[in-house]
């Protein structure tokens, strides 16, 4: 079988799916791909759902520029579409005096960036907010906010397909190779075709150096190395200690063991930082035991034997343990020059936050 069309996008996670709506809205003939057996079953599936400011980025980075701006795009949209969400607002907190100054850096950083709504609060202004918080400072985050994942994608897919764009599951991507005209791809699954398109956007999340790996033609440097950092959850089993998100000061890797709510106000707990080879979702149990330690450097009341392994995420890395974390790589032919190619690496947190920015710039690279 074989099939000619305008755009071809795989991975149909979150960043996947707002950039399929945003290609069939300006007109193009759109099949979205899908390797697995639905809609946001990796990264976008497993994470703190929250909608993020934009404070913990370095200044000028696409991380720092597309979540300030995801975030604006995403409270609109969820409005707009009636995706559920709610703006908690978040509290950052130093829990010792050494933490002090990487706070301060920290609000300077986020007001660098375009956050322009941060306080600085004393232990007492913080501990007004949330009594059982134990911290010398924190910044408060009123624009942090947490959002149905699931729903907002399924925001995202009704809005493509209502503009004409198709999705495909069970349908992985096997090879693909330039042609005068763009792109030839081999497609798997039980009924395995041929497609033919002008453009080509891998947005496979966890997967996209592999994808990109089997594109003919795309040189070898332009294709990061994959590594897979893996963060567990907890979720906690009485009344929710706090009424907003509370972090720690950040670590290198990951944000630290932080307190998220879902939408019904239960609290969960995570994630930890776990370099991993292999993709397994499974929650080591003894890994509360580092939970327990790191919650009650801010939350000293937590009860033993109230934490449950819940779920575990990977972090789609393109930088290794001992480095910064990377930034967000959108290779476009600008850089490869390839026309109609666009490769989304690396799209670890703020990813979520800032799904319909990053489609914006993917339309910007096709330009």
């Amino acid at each position: 079988m074989s099939v000619d069309i305008d755009t071809v996008v795989v991975g149909a996670g979150v960043v996947g799916l707002a950039v399929a709506r945003a290609l069939a809205m300006s007109g193009r003939e759109v099949i979205l791909v899908e390797a697995g057996e639905g809609i946001g079953i990796g990264i976008s599936s497993r994470n703190s759902e929250v909608i993020h400011a934009g404070i913990y980025y370095p200044e000028g980075s696409l991380k720092a520029r597309l979540c300030v701006e995801g975030r604006q795009r995403l409270y609109a949209y969820c409005d707009e579409r009636g995706v559920s969400h709610q703006r908690l607002g978040k509290l950052i907190v130093a829990t010792d005096e050494t933490q002090h100054a990487a706070l301060q850096r920290l609000l300077e950083q986020g007001r660098r960036n375009g956050v322009d709504d941060l306080q600085w609060l004393d232990a007492g202004q913080a501990r007004a907010l949330e009594p059982a918080l134990s911290c010398v400072a924190a910044l408060w985050s009123p624009s942090t906010g947490i959002v149905d994942s699931h729903g907002l994608m399924l925001a995202l897919q009704g809005d493509a397909e209502a503009h004409g764009a198709s999705l495909v599951f069970h349908t992985p991507l096997l090879s693909a190779r330039c042609t005068e005209q763009g792109f030839e791809l081999q497609m798997g699954g039980a009924e395995p075709m041929t497609l033919s398109c002008r453009e080509l956007i891998n947005c496979a999340g966890l997967s996209a150096p592999e994808v990109a790996s089997r594109i003919a033609g795309l040189p070898a440097h332009h294709v990061p190395k994959a590594r897979l950092c893996k963060g567990s959850y907890f979720s906690f089993s009485g009344r929710a200690p706090f009424r907003r998100l509370v972090y720690p000061a950040p670590e290198s890797a990951g944000l630290g063991v932080h307190m998220t709510l879902d939408l019904g106000g239960q609290a969960r707990f995570g994630p930890d930082v776990e370099w991993v080879d292999t993709v397994d979702y499974r929650v080591d149990p003894a890994r509360a035991d580092g939970f327990y330690q790191a919650i009650r450097r801010y939350w000293p009341g937590l009860p033993d034997h109230s934490l449950q392994p819940a779920y575990s995420g990977i972090r789609p890395k393109i930088s290794e343990p001992n480095e910064p974390a990377a930034d967000f790589r959108i290779s476009g032919p600008s850089e490869h020059g390839l026309p109609g190619l666009v490769n989304l690496f690396g799209i670890e947190s703020p990813g979520l936050t800032s799904c319909l920015a990053l489609a914006e710039r993917v339309m910007e690279q096709l330009a």
